[in-house]
């Protein structure tokens, strides 16, 4: 049995990989996206912040936020961490985190051009050290018998796949906090309650960070199911057909509008 899972580890270890490698790419998306959108002026500052983001949640989930979602810790023997199925254990720690330092990189959008850069990056230490893996642990490893309780009163578990709620919702709801707390950006509105349009600084990055999450898409959605056996193409079709639609619905409604 033992021989069993660890072969199955084995071949799954390539997937888990390559959906590492396309999610970790997707921080380049982000940062792109990020730089198209603000203003020039800010270009630097949100790419620095992009990129230092993605660091601090590397450092903290592997010292602390890991540990609390999994009980795994790096500290001991390399033999053991290694064993006989290639280092799975520490590729799925890179996988995962590359979904936890995602949440930074939400939130980090959502609250462009209004946050000083070390109490952001404070923020990011506290929110993927802490808060993410604490939900991440119930959802994903049935941490503090919460998913068993589901099962018994609903007969299923609150089921996740490929983050949509444990990686998108949060920092969502995370993003909106902050914007709830920081306010609009400075010149958004006039002293009369006016609007003053913002338009992206530079489209070309806009759109190459795009085309660079889109790919990434790909491993976050398809490759969430971590194992050869259990990808599925349904899965590669509706992430597809979804983008494509979102493509179309913004140029019917976009009103010839780039940065829309």
């Amino acid at each position: 049995r033992d021989k069993l899972v660890t072969g199955v580890q084995t071949c799954a270890l390539p997937i888990l990989l390559m959906g590492a490698i396309l999610v970790f790419a997707m921080h380049g998306g982000f940062a792109f996206l990020e730089l198209g959108t603000v203003r020039r002026r800010s270009q630097v500052n949100a790419l620095v912040k992009i990129l230092s983001d993605f660091g601090i949640s590397t450092i903290v989930y592997f010292f602390i936020g890991y540990h609390i979602a999994y009980g795994i810790s790096f500290f001991g023997d390399v033999q053991q961490l290694t064993g006989s199925d290639q280092g799975f254990a520490m590729v799925r720690f890179f996988f995962l985190l590359t979904f936890a330092a995602a949440v930074p990189a939400i939130i980090s959008g959502g609250i462009a051009e209004r946050a000083r850069f070390v109490p952001q990056l404070m923020a990011t230490a506290f929110l993927v050290g802490l808060v993410y893996p604490f939900y991440e642990g119930i959802v994903w490893n049935g941490n503090y018998g919460i998913q068993a309780w589901f099962t018994q009163q609903f007969g299923a578990p609150f089921h996740d796949f490929a983050g949509s709620v444990v990686v998108h919702a949060v920092g969502g709801w995370m993003a909106l906090i902050a914007v709830w707390l920081l306010g609009p950006r400075r010149g958004r509105y006039g002293r009369d309650g006016s609007i003053h349009p913002m338009p992206p600084s530079n489209i070309p990055f806009l759109a190459l960070g795009s085309w660079i999450l889109i790919i990434g898409w790909f491993g976050f959605n398809v490759m969430s199911a971590q194992q050869l056996q259990a990808v599925q193409g349904l899965v590669a079709l509706n992430s597809l057909m979804a983008l494509v639609g979102g493509m179309l619905a913004a140029l019917a409604l976009g009103k010839g509008d780039p940065g829309f």
